[in-house]
């Protein structure tokens, strides 16, 4: 009898380690998606930021107090390259993201650093064009026009540059600690934010540079 309950005490302590690890298991899952589901209504919250400067921008458009309109402004061929600079960054941030599904950290760094380099050259010509607008007069306190002009791409640029440090910071992680579930989970965040600032940009272009150069 005895050697019966000996036999089957293994079964039965094995089984709530068992059912402690699984627990754990579910548990890092929901955590995991919890933070996807958060960072969606960070996303939203962007959305509506966004929203009201463009709405703020369509308003004060033509407020251009006798200055220098956008027509007169903008440089459309600038404009297109810093475009095709940031959707390319996408590109290569997918290709990061394909490299994380596969496991080869060699090729995720790679992207990844190509992605950030691409992000350094956009906010450089950005920072360029302000540079140039206020060396001409045109800067911020010149016309309401202005005003929301900077305003709006300026905050666009903000998040960009905020983006380029945070991938930096991600970079130094998987140097540090490989690809790990924090880490993916990061990147996948990371992807929707950078993404998003694409789809952001592309209406500053159509919004801001193309109908105010018409």
């Amino acid at each position: 009898m005895s050697t019966e309950v000996l036999d089957r005490f293994p079964a039965h302590a094995a089984a709530p380690a068992h059912a402690h690890e699984h627990a754990h298991d579910h548990a890092h899952h929901d955590t995991s998606g919890n933070t996807v589901y958060g960072f969606w209504v960070y996303l939203m919250s962007d959305c509506i930021l966004f929203a009201c400067l463009f709405a703020a921008f369509a308003v004060l458009r033509g407020e251009v107090a006798g200055g220098p309109s956008g027509k007169e402004l903008f440089e459309l061929d600038y404009v297109l390259v810093e475009t095709f600079i940031l959707l390319f960054s996408s590109i290569t941030y997918g290709f990061a993201m394909v490299s994380l599904q596969a496991k080869q950290k060699g090729r995720v760094l790679f992207w990844l650093a190509v992605t950030g380099l691409l992000g350094l050259a956009f906010l450089g010509m950005e920072i360029n064009e302000f540079h140039h607008l206020i060396a001409e007069g045109a800067g911020p306190n010149r016309s309401a026009f202005l005003s929301s002009f900077f305003t709006l791409v300026g905050t666009h640029g903000l998040h960009v540059a905020s983006g380029t440090l945070w991938l930096a910071f991600l970079m130094w992680q998987l140097v540090k600690k490989g690809i790990t579930p924090t880490a993916t989970k990061r990147l996948m965040c990371l992807s929707l934010f950078w993404h998003f600032l694409d789809v952001v940009w592309i209406g500053v272009f159509t919004v801001v540079y193309l109908m105010g150069a018409m």
